[in-house]
């Protein structure tokens, strides 16, 4: 059996928690004030997530760069992956917010999106 002191991100309380795991699994959130730091518990010590942003290359236009990031959160061992591949990535002007930069990015069936309009220059 396993303890795991961690914080909650899940809204501004940030609840100091204390998760028990077994075998790989979540058997009990202590400190914890709502069920969103109960869940937050659960994955983040069983299959922790993240969303990740970052900038590519633009060529063309206003800015030499604009930030992207995934459309929704990606497993936790994936986003060195993703990285590599944003290393590789330039675009042409014009970008819009919400452009698809790499459909399903490193096999996670996640979307890199622009954040960032870029016009044409």
């Amino acid at each position: 059996m396993e303890i795991r002191e961690l914080v909650c991100i899940g809204c501004p309380v940030g609840c100091s928690l204390k998760v028990t795991i077994k075998d790989g699994k979540a058997q009990k959130v202590e400190g914890n004030t709502c069920r969103i730091g109960e869940q937050y518990g659960i994955n983040e010590c069983t299959n922790p997530k993240r969303i990740v942003t970052s900038t590519v290359i633009v060529e063309g236009g206003e800015e030499r760069v604009v930030p992207v990031k995934t459309e929704k959160d990606i497993p936790k061992e994936k986003i060195f992956d993703v990285i590599e591949e944003l290393k590789k990535v330039k675009m042409r002007a014009p970008v819009n917010i919400g452009d698809i930069v790499i459909k399903d990015v490193s096999g996670t069936g996640v979307n890199i999106i622009a954040a960032k309009n870029n016009k044409k220059i």
